[in-house]
């Protein structure tokens, strides 16, 4: 099965025969824990993330982790035609989505093309086995989306650095393993020449994880405080003070979470839509009694025609930046549409039910997702980058629109910032 002129026919009806063999089906409603409608104990969560790390162990065994990972790092050394075969067939089963990010887009992809030698074969493998769970370190409380205006603080010392600071909004901390971190190296140079890419585990001394209670209940996202947490030398990812570079590849992978990673098992960061899945939204019109309703059928719908203009969006997209025809900023569309898209999907789904979802039972699962989906819709045009940023990427360096002014040039020692993010600098 690893021959990499295997047919992808043949690959597929093989992966049909094994899934059925070897994976769970998916349950009714799956997704992040960040779209339940309660706080799960953090004994469930970590039973999740437990199970997820056995599911992709199961992946790992069967020889359908990494299917486009090189084979000298534990991958299958595929295509991506042949993951885009595997995930169709993944359809109904259960499988590992909330390790899909962080651990393989953007930490995996970027330690593939910016790791040494040593460092992938340390640590892919590990990744491919559910082994090692990787989360990103990259926003800070002060800064929002100005990724190069990073003010945590790494300070090497022999063969080590210290690092100093404060992350925001890292998806499962908690449950991590290892920590892809962008630090500040040097102040005396423009702000995007003095960053650099560091590594380490979540259990070093001098780091600190608080989760953060979103609206609905969630702790899925957690700040760090990181206080002289010391770094070997060799787990730095790419130059010293060239970690803007690195940060370009980081956050093209980061917006492909939206679709088009060749390195993503599944639909997207997440089991299937949820609440949003067509199947799911008819069953709901149906328990309502709506679902001759042509104002429900034209909701329903509308969702749907969403999902597919998103797939087939990401899936052109992706072809088209491996041909070299698009740019790898392209990844912003598909990154935008998502955000607008589940911002819209979950004024529907809110629509669709009613008073259902204004006010739920503790045990109508349903409802509550897309009750509390609606009121943390704004999620989806945060996480994995800003629908902002998007529109930038895409005017900017997409369609030759004039740049925005920056009023930050100069030594980034000098740049005027507030108090919450001076207190952690130098």
């Amino acid at each position: 099965m690893t021959d990499d002129t295997i047919d992808i026919e043949e690959f597929a009806a093989q992966a049909r025969t094994w899934l059925a063999e070897h994976m769970p089906p998916a349950p009714r409603v799956t997704g992040s824990f960040v779209l339940t409608s309660t706080n799960p104990p953090d004994d469930v969560q970590l039973a999740r993330f437990e199970k997820c790390r056995e599911l992709q162990r199961r992946l790992f065994d069967g020889g359908y982790a990494g299917i486009t990972v090189p084979r000298r790092y534990g991958g299958q050394g595929l295509t991506p035609a042949h993951q885009a075969a595997f995930n169709r067939e993944l359809v109904g089963y259960d499988y590992p989505a909330e390790i899909q990010a962080s651990t393989f887009i953007p930490c995996m992809a970027v330690l593939l093309e910016f790791g040494t030698e040593e460092q992938k074969q340390r640590h892919i493998p590990a990744m491919l086995r559910g082994e090692e769970i990787w989360v990103q370190l990259l926003s800070e409380p002060g800064g929002g989306s100005d990724t190069a205006g990073a003010v945590t603080s790494a300070v090497r010392d022999g063969d080590e650095w210290v690092i100093n600071g404060s992350k925001m909004w890292t998806t499962a901390a908690r449950y991590g393993d290892w920590a892809m971190c962008l630090a500040r190296t040097n102040w005396d140079v423009e702000k995007h020449r003095g960053l650099t890419v560091f590594s380490f585990p979540l259990t070093t001394p001098g780091v600190d994880i608080h989760p953060i209670e979103l609206v609905n209940g969630s702790t899925e996202f957690c700040q760090e405080f990181l206080t002289d947490v010391v770094v070997s030398e060799r787990d730095r990812v790419g130059e010293i003070d060239a970690g803007w570079d690195v940060v370009t590849r980081w956050l093209y992978h980061e917006r492909t979470i939206s679709g088009g990673s060749p390195y993503v098992t599944g639909r997207g960061n997440r089991a299937h839509d949820g609440p949003y899945d067509a199947f799911e939204m008819i069953a709901t019109a149906r328990d309502l009694g709506t679902l001759t309703d042509p104002r429900a059928r034209a909701l329903i719908g509308e969702s749907h025609t969403l999902s597919l203009v998103m797939k087939a969006l990401a899936e052109s997209v992706s072809k088209k930046m491996a041909m070299g025809t698009l740019p790898a900023h392209a990844a912003a569309m598909a990154r935008l549409f998502s955000g607008t898209m589940n911002i819209r999907r979950a004024a529907i789904g809110l629509e669709l039910a009613g008073p259902q979802a204004a006010a739920w039972q503790v045990d109508d699962d349903i409802f509550a997702q897309l009750g509390s989906g609606y009121l943390i819709r704004q999620v989806s045009c945060i996480g994995g980058g800003t629908t902002e940023m998007a529109r930038n990427v895409i005017s900017e360096r997409l369609l030759g629109m004039p740049r925005e002014h920056r009023n930050d040039r100069g030594p980034f020692r000098d740049v005027p910032r507030g108090p919450e993010a001076g207190s952690t600098t130098r």
